[in-house]
């Protein structure tokens, strides 16, 4: 069974009187080193237990099944149900739940499948939902690690750092509860459709703490949010004018208090630079009061 071999992916699709979803950001590999290099990435030892999201024909899930203990893979379009029932009808360890990932709570999820093992996210994601899908996988507390094959434009989001153009308010968040490693890249030609985009596979590890600490987290990424809703003003401006009780004045002076120029930009601090200017923007605030 060639699940990458564009004749016999035709021919299975045609059988089954399959058609492709654009709204759910459906394409298929076609080169079969893609899935064996994801999962050999994402599936680094035989105990785990591997959270999957939209496994389209199977390809990626059945190399998964060869190395983890158990593969769960949620699929939202039940299209496909008979056609997995045929491709990974060899693949004892691997269970599809069919439904949304956002609308399902993955910890339960994770839990109730994955019992006591070690439990990992692999996956390709559709690109219209992937920021969202990190953030439940990051916010499900669970997964150990996450290795995703998502859009190249995204994955340099994630990974970049301060003075990039790339850094951002959601690679900030993604960094802060896991470690983010760009792995490869993946062109448009491995794919039936082929996206109009390349796409990259990166690897997110659980951090044991944050690499800053920060007296409130939810302050903090009021904050980080505030800069890049406006990254071409400076961080003064921002803040003043997007968290309502803090006021020009009192961001200066917190600025100024941490050592930075007033004038910076959000796109130039760091993380740590984040968290000092969060600690001291909420001391002035309860000072001030």
């Amino acid at each position: 069974m060639e699940l990458t071999n564009t004749a016999y992916i035709r021919e299975l699709l045609e059988r089954h009187g399959f058609r492709f979803s654009k709204s759910l950001g459906q394409n298929f590999l076609t080169a079969a080193w893609v899935p064996e290099d994801i999962a050999a990435a994402g599936v680094p030892e035989e105990d785990l237990g591997v959270l999957e999201v939209g496994p389209g024909i199977g390809c990626l899930t059945r190399e998964l099944s060869k190395r983890a203990e158990k593969v769960v893979s949620i699929e939202l379009d039940r299209a496909l149900k008979p056609i997995l029932a045929e491709t990974l009808a060899d693949c004892p360890n691997v269970e599809i739940v069919y439904g949304d990932a956002l609308k399902l709570d993955l910890a339960a999820l994770a839990e109730d499948k994955l019992g006591g093992l070690k439990k990992a996210v692999c996956a390709n994601l559709p690109y219209n939902v992937t920021s969202p899908l990190l953030t439940a996988f990051i916010e499900a507390d669970c997964f150990d690690t996450i290795t995703v094959m998502i859009q190249r434009e995204v994955a340099r989001r994630i990974c970049a750092g301060s003075g990039c153009a790339d850094y951002g308010a959601f690679g900030i968040f993604v960094q802060w509860h896991m470690e983010a490693e760009l792995l490869f890249d993946v062109p448009p030609s491995c794919f039936m459709p082929q996206p109009k985009v390349t796409s990259s596979v990166i690897r997110l590890k659980r951090r044991g703490r944050p690499p800053a600490q920060a007296e409130d987290e939810g302050l903090l990424f009021r904050i980080v949010r505030a800069a890049f809703n406006q990254r071409r003003k400076t961080l003064v401006n921002a803040l003043s004018s997007q968290l309502g009780k803090v006021t020009k004045e009192q961001a200066e002076r917190a600025i100024a208090n941490c050592g930075f120029d007033t004038r910076i930009r959000g796109e130039a601090l760091d993380i740590g630079g984040f968290a000092k200017i969060s600690d001291e923007i909420g001391r002035i605030v309860q000072a001030d009061l």
